[in-house]
């Protein structure tokens, strides 16, 4: 099992709190550091403001030398999809090829009123999405010397020459996930290295996970050629050596959001290492654990002490 962190900076977090949490991440063993992309906080004010994911990333790429670096997710309404290949790659380049990108349809709808970023309805939106993810995909894959062209509803590309190139070949691994019954798991089976269910309960993840293994069955994944899905997990986490350091650590998950309703792990941790035992048994063999607090270094310690070394893969 290879265990994330996932923050999120909209909630309240500048670049130095990002920098000492992903340093500390990587001193404490996890496999890697992702972030949100947004530009809003879903309750509080979110003070001192949202900082880009990217221009966030390509920092800490050069500021770490070991975990992977990512999105979950990028919303594929921020950016268009040829200038987000370019960034993408440079990060990878930037990082000695350790960056991931999650990327999704988008669904707040207020952080794209509140800075003038059009938001379609969810079809279009989806629509957006697997175009985005036919470009970006088949920009990195295009050889050295040879040029990209993409003629659909929503975007055109005419000669691109695809660069600069990744170090990950054929690109950066796509992390596409969600609830979603139908064009998601489609999706992740025709583009996607990795299948993330966010934040749902095991019953949940496990029938989002074969909804998704029928979605590659149908789409001939296997036989194209074509490595498995990987199968993650998003567990939000807060944990403490007694039961009232686990009860303030969950505090702000009460607070009033636009997220929809979450499964968290809130105890000692044996019951986190429990929870991700079950995930591993339904074919998980990554989890992404959501941490709210960036000036809460003891949380990250606690679990880089007590939970990784009974997790087979982590060390």
């Amino acid at each position: 099992m290879r265990v994330t962190v996932f923050t999120e900076p909209h909630r309240g977090a500048d670049y130095e709190d990002q920098l000492r949490f992903a340093q500390a991440v990587e001193a404490g063993g996890f496999d890697g550091f992702f972030r949100a992309d947004h530009y809003q906080s879903m309750g509080d004010a979110g003070l001192p403001g949202p900082t880009d994911a990217w221009l966030t990333l390509a920092a800490l790429a050069r500021e770490t030398s070991r975990i992977r670096l990512g999105t979950l997710v990028t919303s594929a309404t921020f950016r268009l999809p040829g200038p987000l290949a370019v960034m993408v790659a440079q990060v990878d380049r930037m990082s000695g090829g350790r960056v991931e990108l999650g990327i999704g349809a988008g669904w707040y709808e207020r952080e794209h009123t509140s800075y003038g970023i059009p938001f379609p309805a969810v079809g279009e939106r989806f629509d957006r999405l697997a175009e985005q993810l036919e470009i970006i995909t088949g920009l990195w894959r295009t050889p050295a010397g040879q040029t990209y062209s993409h003629a659909g509803d929503h975007y055109r590309l005419v000669d691109a020459p695809a660069l600069p190139k990744p170090v990950q070949v054929p690109g950066p691994p796509v992390i596409v996930g969600g609830r979603g019954p139908k064009r998601t798991p489609e999706l992740a089976a025709r583009y996607a290295d990795e299948f993330n269910m966010p934040f749902k309960s095991v019953e949940e993840t496990a029938a989002a996970y074969e909804r998704v293994r029928e979605a590659c069955d149908r789409t001939g994944r296997a036989e194209s050629g074509r490595a498995p899905l990987v199968l993650s997990a998003g567990v939000v986490v807060a944990i403490g050596r007694t039961d009232a350091e686990a009860r303030h650590r969950a505090a702000p998950l009460h607070v009033k959001s636009a997220l929809p309703p979450e499964d968290p792990v809130v105890g000692s941790p044996a019951q986190l290492v429990d929870r991700l035992g079950e995930f591993a048994a339904i074919g998980a063999t990554r989890v992404h654990l959501r941490l709210i607090d960036f000036s809460d270094l003891d949380h990250l310690e606690l679990i880089a002490a007590e939970v990784l070394p009974q997790l087979d893969g982590t060390r």
